[in-house]
């Protein structure tokens, strides 16, 4: 049996991400291609539950960018997902149709269930996870993921549909956000998250881990802060519950134009990342969380995990 390349395709309401990796016989692999793409497929539409048309042509647009780069690498399978803001817009599986007859390109659109799934063999593959429990996050545009797990199950899971794009359009009203639409906010987090905490008062998580997005915008700002040179092949990102609380007090208290001053802030996830910090306080806050991680791991690589562990198992 000889070595083989996948292509795993992320389309998050944000950011597209394409892995090519090599995989060999026994299961190992290498990442050849890391391309990530800001989408923004939700931007003007995911509150009215459309993508719109403009977001379906940036859509196409990457698809095809990543089509070439799959050709160019003489792909053997390609496997994409997409997640809450195909889910949930009338046209998203109208718009994987279109994308499907373009590029050859088949998307399958997942629910929260699988989303959790793949994004814990994603952190479970980057982190040691210890035998505590613990509460892993994903924020994207559309969606929001918890799970629950220790280092060997996932103990609970749920996706909310409360993702950045929606909590920005929603309560992000003026700039700085005022103290009225900060409490309208957690109030809102109250009334979505009663499975979260009736299911942390049953687990008692102690730790937080954080995946993608918004984690690995604050990991970036941290690492300026505080002087660490992050590299391409590190698993877990750097941010302590102290420096989490000091880069949020600083995000919250500025305008956009001074939040893209801050070193490590990126233009796609200046606007999102106001509400996304309320979260992440609110849940440590509320959990009396201490402990907080990053994975450099999330959804995609927690997919190829996947598509490698059952082409292993029908092998065998």
């Amino acid at each position: 049996m000889k070595s083989k390349r996948l292509a795993v395709i992320d389309l998050g309401t944000n950011t597209f991400h394409l892995l090519i990796a090599k995989v060999h016989p026994q299961g190992s692999y290498h990442v050849m291609v890391r391309e990530k793409v800001p989408v923004m497929i939700g931007k003007n539409g995911i509150s009215q539950g459309i993508i719109s048309e403009d977001a379906q042509q940036r859509a196409i647009n990457t698809l095809r960018q990543f089509k070439s780069l799959i050709d160019q690498e003489h792909v053997d399978q390609v496997y994409a997902t997409a997640t809450s803001a195909f889910r949930n817009a009338k046209n998203g599986q109208q718009l994987a149709d279109k994308i499907k007859a373009e590029t050859a390109i088949d998307i399958q659109i997942i629910n929260g269930d699988q989303e959790a799934d793949y994004i814990f063999y994603g952190v479970n593959e980057a982190l040691h996870l210890a035998q505590e429990k613990a509460l892993i996050m994903d924020i994207g545009g559309g969606s929001v993921e918890f799970i629950i797990c220790d280092s060997q199950h996932v103990l609970w899971k749920r996706s909310f549909e409360i993702g950045a794009q929606r909590l920005l359009d929603q309560f992000h009203i003026t700039d700085p956000i005022s103290p009225q639409d900060v409490k309208a906010l957690l109030q809102y987090f109250d009334d979505q998250l009663t499975a979260l905490h009736t299911a942390c008062q049953q687990y008692q998580p102690v730790t937080l881990i954080g995946a993608s997005g918004t984690f690995d915008t604050l990991s970036e700002i941290d690492a300026h802060q505080e002087g660490i040179t992050l590299t391409e092949n590190q698993t877990e990102l750097p941010l302590s519950y102290d420096r989490f609380f000091n880069i949020h007090d600083e995000i919250t208290r500025k305008n956009r134009e001074e939040r893209l001053k801050i070193p490590g802030m990126i233009e796609m996830r200046v606007d999102m990342i106001v509400v996304a910090t309320w979260l992440i306080h609110y849940v440590l806050e509320q959990y009396h969380i201490k402990n907080i991680r990053v994975s450099a791991f999330a959804l995609k690589e927690g997919l190829l995990k996947s598509v490698i562990d059952r082409s292993n198992s029908s092998t065998h």
